[in-house]
């Protein structure tokens, strides 16, 4: 795989919105095992950008790193400062299997009642309402009627 390309205004926007980041993966002095690329690689899929720090006091060793982590993952190279390398790749779109028979899941509504006489506090209800209910204008639960059809209707149906 080849490494992502950014442009310089891509690059210094990115540079600036991993600012506030924490480093996600942490290098030892094993350097790149197997394992430390699956980790970013997992963070890079559910993260974008992140941050990782490098345990080592070579920095022509450091920037082998950013630059075989950013070879082997597609990701591009944003920024290297110090021990910390700053790597992103855009966030796949995740995958959702569609169900056609999928029907509107529970809900919580709250229910205000004002008092009567406006001295008290009104109070609030929080209600679970189902798919085949509604609230009415009067703050009560209703559950859907089925509607009858007429034995014509059936017929033709």
């Amino acid at each position: 795989m080849t490494a992502l390309t950014l442009t310089p205004a891509e690059r210094k926007a990115r540079r600036s919105d991993a600012h506030h980041l924490e480093p996600v993966v942490m290098i030892g002095n094993d350097g790149l095992t197997p394992a430390v690329v699956k980790e970013v690689d997992g963070a890079l899929k559910s993260h974008g950008l992140i941050k990782v720090r490098v345990f080592s006091d070579d920095r022509a060793a450091r920037e082998a790193v950013l630059a075989d982590l950013a070879g082997r993952l597609d990701a591009a190279p944003v920024q290297h400062i110090g021990k910390l390398l700053v790597l992103w790749r855009p966030i796949p779109p995740k995958e959702k299997a569609e169900r056609d028979d999928r029907q509107p899941g529970p809900r919580i509504v709250k229910l205000v009642s004002f008092s009567k006489s406006g001295n008290h506090r009104a109070t609030v209800k929080k209600v679970q309402v189902f798919g085949n209910e509604r609230v009415t204008p009067g703050g009560t639960i209703k559950r859907a009627k089925r509607r009858l059809t007429s034995v014509k209707k059936r017929a033709g149906d």
